[in-house]
């Protein structure tokens, strides 16, 4: 509408023939000057989201925007590391705020940071990048060259020159795969700032642009990260991570009678486990047709490691339909030492100055001193909501996530506080009508389908019940979710928040916590909305399926109770229970396990009513 109205004004201003001045005043055609006011509203709405991002101490800066209303913003990677853990951000208001690191994507150049002191900042509103098209108006709004010293930033004005573009990384990081590219003017300093639409909606973030050989001065050729791959890693971003994109472990080809089909593939891939295979056409990954090579790395690239995504193949007359978990481009060793490698000193800062009494007082306590910290110019706000650690650009946001996860878990069942051990009692039905007992204490782990009994004793039976594709899978799945509820994140093991990610290839995004249980990996995925958990997975081996117990619900309440488990390997569902009683039985001592026994299949109100009796 904004593209007809333009022109059509514009054919109806040109073509009225001759003006002079005893015509009297030019008046402008209605429909351009809709298009005019069109155009001034959309910045309106868009500019008070643009953040203009500075790097204390005078080490540069560029541009950002934000995303929610309690400060969360996005910039480039590039644009944050000068700056460290600490920035300061203006915005067109005239206010400026501390910002701290959140988390990092260095490989597609994307940083989350947050601004501190409000809970109420203008925010964008998300496009969706893949209706974008080539000629659609668009806007820039940021801080070239720095030059919004007053805090209004700079607007440039142009259309979508390309989209889905790829620009080759350097090495492997700073690569920016199914991107937009734009005419309008991008500039140093520009750097992580929102491209918007016509209407004001965040199409994505401005990052790199093509210039002169002679000097760096802008051509019309800007590319910007889709706002639909920064939604990809919002999740991963917000847990404080130093974070890394997928492979599907195989490379691929264009075939010269068209189509993409794999050259090369790594036997130890999921892929490979899904049936993937040299010579197989790829028709689609994650819901997204490809038909050459740059497709395919265009959708790849912009997903992050360890998502199980959907995948369509062709293979000997055959098409496949099925789901891979993507391998991680990077060990984590090797890309913190990639990522180091790339960024740049921090700037100096200048240390605070000292009256004469205190250089007096250095001076008589000699060597005892110590040394200065490093800290001393960064706001106590910013270092109240900062934590470092290895493979973390900041790990506090890993332990708020952490929290928020452990508080959501406890409300879901009976007896969900910290330091109250239960034994469950699960008892129900197969679709064979087989009986089902399953009994989960500190000391007895047990599992009866029919009249197949399975008791493991050891670590080692549970490992191998999931190493051999049992049903007994579900055992250890059980109980390390009961552990959780009584321990906690920080006593279960070594536990982070992951992220968002697709369950089973499905959106919405669902929230992923990983703990470390002795030789396994637990995974909880939670829906984000009633923050039921759906799935926990147990890997034994990374290059094996874990075992999937699948909990199902017959509503999305947040207090549904559970009416059926399932356990899957891979694709295939091998089990399956419908629940009639999920008993909860607290252990307040030792000397209770032989009432908890015979507690055993009564309700969980009934057996703590008996013992208070």
């Amino acid at each position: 509408m904004l593209v007809a109205a333009t022109f059509i004004g514009a054919a109806t201003l040109f073509t009225t023939g001759s003006v002079s001045a005893a015509d009297g005043p030019l008046t402008l055609s209605p429909l351009l000057a809709e298009a005019e006011q069109d155009r001034i509203e959309a910045i309106e709405r868009a500019m008070p989201s643009t953040v203009c991002v500075f790097v204390p101490g005078g080490g540069g800066g560029g541009s950002g925007v934000l995303i929610s209303p309690d400060g969360y913003a996005l910039t480039n990677f590039h644009v944050s590391s000068p700056a460290g853990n600490y920035m300061r951000c203006g915005l067109s208001d005239g206010n400026i705020y501390d910002a701290v690191i959140v988390g990092i994507d260095p490989v597609g150049d994307l940083a989350l940071i947050r601004l501190l002191g409000r809970d109420d900042f203008p925010y964008a509103t998300l496009a969706d990048s893949q209706k974008a098209n080539a000629g659609d108006w668009c806007m820039v709004i940021g801080n070239p060259f720095l030059l919004a010293s007053n805090l209004q930033p700079t607007v440039t004005w142009g259309i979508l020159s390309g989209v889905n573009r790829y620009q080759y990384p350097s090495g492997t990081l700073l690569e920016y795969a199914d991107c937009l590219q734009t005419d309008a003017s991008i500039n140093p300093g520009n750097s992580g700032g929102p491209l918007y639409d016509a209407e004001g909606r965040l199409l994505g973030i401005v990052g790199r642009a093509s210039f002169e050989k002679r000097g760096r001065v802008n051509v019309g050729v800007g590319y910007a990260i889709s706002i639909n791959q920064a939604k990809n890693f919002l999740g991963y971003l917000h847990s404080g991570r130093i974070v890394d994109h997928a492979t599907l472990g195989a490379t691929v080809a264009t075939d010269e009678d068209g189509g993409v089909r794999v050259s090369n593939i790594l036997e130890s891939s999921d892929a490979y486990r899904r049936g993937l295979r040299y010579s197989a056409e790829i028709i689609e990954i994650d819901g997204r047709v490809v038909h050459t090579a740059n497709d395919v790395q265009n959708v790849i690239a912009t997903l992050p490691s360890g998502w199980r995504v959907k995948l369509v193949y062709r293979y000997e007359g055959d098409t496949v339909e099925t789901l891979v978990r993507l391998m991680s481009v990077h060990g984590q060793d090797e890309l913190l030492e990639k990522m180091a490698g790339a960024m740049p000193p921090p700037p100096p800062r200048e240390a605070p100055k000292k009256d004469k009494d205190e250089e007096k007082q250095e001076e008589d306590d000699g060597d005892d001193a110590g040394p200065e910290t490093a800290e001393g110019d960064v706001p106590a706000a910013v270092l109240a909501v900062y934590e470092e650690r290895r493979g973390f650009a900041n790990y506090f946001a890993n332990q708020q996530q952490q929290n928020e996860f452990i508080e959501s878990l406890r409300k879901q069942f009976p007896n969900g506080d910290a330091g109250h051990t239960v034994t469950w009692s699960i008892q129900g039905k197969t679709s064979k009508d087989e009986k089902v007992f399953i009994y989960v204490s500190d000391d007895r782990l047990s599992m009866v389908v029919g009249d197949t009994p399975i008791e493991p004793v050891t670590k080692s039976d549970l490992y191998e019940s999931v190493e051999a594709r049992s049903f007994a899978g579900a055992i250890p799945a059980l109980d390390a979710w009961r552990r959780m509820l009584d321990k906690g994140p920080k006593k279960f093991g070594e536990t982070i928040y992951w992220g968002t990610m697709p369950l089973a290839g499905e959106r919405p995004l669902r929230d992923c916590v990983v703990g470390s249980d002795g030789e396994f990996e637990i995974r909880w995925l939670s829906h984000p909305e009633n923050k039921q958990v759906e799935c926990i997975e147990v890997f034994a081996d990374r290059d094996e399926d874990p075992a999937e117990l699948w909990i199902h619900r017959d509503s999305d309440d947040a207090d549904a109770a559970p009416t059926r488990l399932e356990i899957r390997y891979g694709v295939d569902s091998i089990f399956e229970m419908t629940i009639d009683s999920w008993d909860v039985l607290e252990n307040e001592s030792s000397d209770d396990d032989d009432d908890n026994a015979k507690d055993a299949g009564k309700p969980a109100q009934q057996g703590q009513a008996e013992k208070q009796g």
